[in-house]
């Protein structure tokens, strides 16, 4: 399979998903992920959404769930979909917010670090981390779309949207 064959006008995702990232003061809260789709790797806080969900909610859940805090000021940056060479296809929201509530703490699915924004650890994020990541640390807007066999993107397409990350709304998810 190779990214120009996908159908991505009639691409439906087998999965939804929300990532949130909180970043104030030149660090970014990521995590090393235990279990699940990627685990081993560096993320942000997220998962799936459950039934009647908006991605905001579930981005705020999860990262409540996975390391112990309220994201507060939360903005939505992007949309990336994924279509895996095994068949699985998964939507991503893409959050940030500047502020929170609660101290970062260990839990079964995740442990939280601090990290310096000049000192991302890419290498041991997904590929395709490091080529939208830079856009919602400049406060900007992005759609991606990604073809990946396991862990290696075998394509992409990523574009700029206009304006700037914008408060996430839940008239803004619908």
């Amino acid at each position: 399979m190779r990214y120009h064959q996908i159908d991505w006008k009639s691409w439906i995702p087998e999965d939804r998903a929300a990532i949130l990232f909180i970043v104030r003061d030149g660090r970014i809260l990521l995590i090393d992920k235990k279990r699940g789709l990627g685990a081993g790797k560096i993320n942000a806080p997220g998962g799936r959404l459950e039934p009647g969900e908006t991605p905001r909610q579930c981005a705020c859940r999860e990262t409540f769930e996975e390391v112990g805090v309220r994201p507060v000021d939360v903005r939505e940056h992007g949309q990336l979909n994924f279509q895996f060479t095994d068949g699985y296809t998964l939507c991503v929201n893409v959050f940030a917010a500047s502020n929170w509530q609660g101290e970062p703490r260990e839990t079964e699915e995740a442990i939280p670090r601090w990290h310096f924004v000049g000192s991302i650890p890419y290498r041991r994020m997904w590929s395709d981390d490091r080529l939208w990541l830079p856009l919602l640390l400049e406060d900007k807007r992005f759609f991606g779309r990604f073809l990946y066999r396991g862990d290696d993107m075998l394509g992409c397409r990523l574009t700029t949207l206009p304006g700037h990350g914008r408060p996430a709304t839940p008239s803004a998810q619908a």
